[in-house]
């Protein structure tokens, strides 16, 4: 039944509003119409934000030097962008930005660069999406008198690192109205609150921070945070901001990708532009891809973007090799009956910082969760894992006897691992052990269907309904559509591979696509098949197109 209070829409609109869980005329306006001003919560509700200002301002004043130390992701990038954009625009000098090299420094604060900034004469550290696990870090920078500000948005383990101050709202005692932000949200919140403090004595013109927010909306986007609440907000004017954004590096890598600034999309950040930033950290330095982000030189920009988009091309072809090769091993184990309840795939000659991508690939196709590790370039062999969606990964991990792992990191549904070299020839045997004394239960994957809907009923009515409900993402899905016993009138197959596929149908203008349509039932469809389609809605608007097209989800033969 729809509520009554949501009377005011159109039915379409009332039916995607209640299977969000939003049964209230105000809490609907809020979701359809984002407000600014309405919307965005004070920084200072965040546990100890009063503290990180204050001595961020009084590093300022004594002239310390300052060291941003982000994480090297579409997260801790961005976030450090922010950071540096702001100390730039009031005119400090006395700062650096440190993103750790993922393959020799590996993921958060090392002892070593600790040293190394200390040594630099450092006095304060601002982390960025990291550091909230660093405990021994944190205290040996305290320790040579380097105060650790730690930003991040990381679950906080029972031992906090004993910091100066941490800004993490998923630590206890935090009553920040929305502990989800993301790293490059936190960033972005301590530079709203040092400015409501700073603003007039730095000339900062009011609202200047609002072009900060293509950052934390690409990285709220990126790193999949749920899409609800504040992190709503950031991504619906983060975008906005994208679409006039002044970034050279930035610009210059939407060219080469032929994506128009103007009608930049999530999926263009999650696609396209997040890959391509998390390609450095993956395949080279990722203080290339901070630098595309905040130069303000066009020759540097155009060849930053070539660089990554090079390593992006690159990544995808060992991401592929490496998918064929773990499939060929899985498939051996299903017809050898040896499939266990969690997938542990590796090889020395893989790189640890693609085994994430490859870990959920595997997750997609075979439905388990997965653990693929490779060998780093200093010998230590380290990987990533996916959920399988019943599977906590924290708690999987935490539960396994020690001496297996030599460290752990992450959340829920995605983590970082490095074992011991006899550790991973018992990691398959220790996690399903622990897999089974949690009792996980297989949950039945079911397809969601928001509505059923008439090929008809693609229009620029209903889109324009579609459309109010996006920025889409983790907590905000795309609403799905079933469209019943239609009739394919042509089936097309296209890409230079031929491996993806366009269907028309009798009496409609509307066409669905599927890219990489490799299921079996794609290859039996042609002329008069008659189906049952669940699809999403779309409008097209590559190379001068504007026309509405249905993304399919599934495809059942009548």
């Amino acid at each position: 039944m729809i509520a009554q209070n949501l009377s005011k829409y159109p039915l379409l609109a009332q039916t995607l509003l209640k299977n969000r869980g939003i049964l209230t005329s105000e809490d609907a306006e809020k979701f359809l119409n984002p407000d600014y001003e309405r919307d965005i919560y004070d920084p200072f509700l965040i546990l100890n934000m009063e503290k990180a200002v204050e001595r961020i301002i009084h590093a300022m004043d004594f002239g310390e030097k300052i060291v941003i130390f982000g994480d090297y992701d579409c997260d801790g990038i961005p976030g450090s962008v922010i950071l540096h954009d702001f100390f730039k625009k009031i005119g400090y000098k006395n700062f650096e930005v440190y993103i750790p090299h993922r393959h020799n420094e590996g993921y958060g604060l090392n002892i070593e660069a600790v040293e190394s900034i200390a040594k630099s004469g450092a006095r304060l550290m601002m982390t960025v999406d990291c550091g909230i696990s660093d405990v021994k870090e944190v205290a040996r920078a305290q320790e040579l008198g380097v105060d650790v500000i730690v930003t991040d948005h990381h679950l906080a383990q029972e031992i906090l690192p004993p910091a100066f101050t941490i800004l993490n709202s998923k630590q206890a005692g935090d009553k920040y109205p929305d502990n989800m932000l993301c790293g490059a949200g936190v960033a972005w919140k301590l530079v709203c609150a040092l400015l409501s403090r700073g603003r007039e004595k730095w000339k900062v013109a009011e609202g200047w921070e609002k072009w900060l927010l293509d950052m934390a909306g690409l990285s709220t986007i990126a790193d999949m945070v749920p899409l609800k609440n504040e992190n709503r907000v950031l991504a619906y004017y983060g975008l906005a901001v994208l679409r006039k954004t002044r970034r050279i590096g930035l610009l210059n890598l939407l060219r080469k990708m032929d994506i128009d600034q103007r009608n930049l999309i999530e999926d263009d950040i999650g696609f396209m532009v997040g890959p391509r930033i998390n390609a450095a950290s993956r395949m080279g330095d990722p203080m290339d891809a901070f630098r595309l982000l905040s130069t303000t030189d066009d020759k540097e920009g155009n060849e930053l973007a070539e660089h990554l988009t090079h390593l992006n091309d690159t990544r995808k072809g060992l991401v592929a090799s490496m998918a064929k090769d773990a499939h060929k091993h899985i498939d051996l184990r299903i017809s050898s009956e040896t499939l266990r309840e969690i997938i542990v795939i590796g090889n020395p000659e893989w790189k640890p910082g693609l085994a994430g991508l490859l870990a959920s690939k595997i997750v997609e196709t075979y439905g388990k969760t997965t653990f693929v590790w490779g060998r780093a370039e200093d010998g230590s062999i380290k990987g990533s894992c996916r959920s399988d969606g019943t599977v906590n990964l924290v708690e999987l991990m935490t539960g396994v006897r020690s001496g297996i792992f030599l460290d752990i990191g992450g959340h829920s549904e995605a983590g970082g691992f490095s074992v011991s070299s006899d550790g991973i020839h018992k990691l398959e045997d220790e996690l399903v052990l622990v897999y089974k004394k949690l009792c996980y239960e297989k949950k039945e994957v079911s397809q969601d269907v928001d509505a059923n809907l008439l090929l008809s009923e693609i229009n620029l009515s209903t889109w324009k309904i579609i459309e109010k409900f996006a920025p889409f993402g983790a907590g905000n899905p795309k609403p799905v559509f079933l469209f019943e016993k239609i009739s394919v009138s042509q089936v097309r197959k296209f890409g230079k591979e031929k491996s993806h596929i366009e269907l028309a149908f009798e009496n409609s203008p509307v066409k669905a696509i599927c890219f990489f349509a490799d299921d079996a039932v794609y290859k039996t469809l042609k002329s008069g098949s008659v189906i049952d389609l669940v699809a999403t809605v779309e409008k097209n608007l590559f190379r001068g197109k504007n026309e509405l097209r249905l993304r399919i989800v599934n495809v059942v033969k009548k």
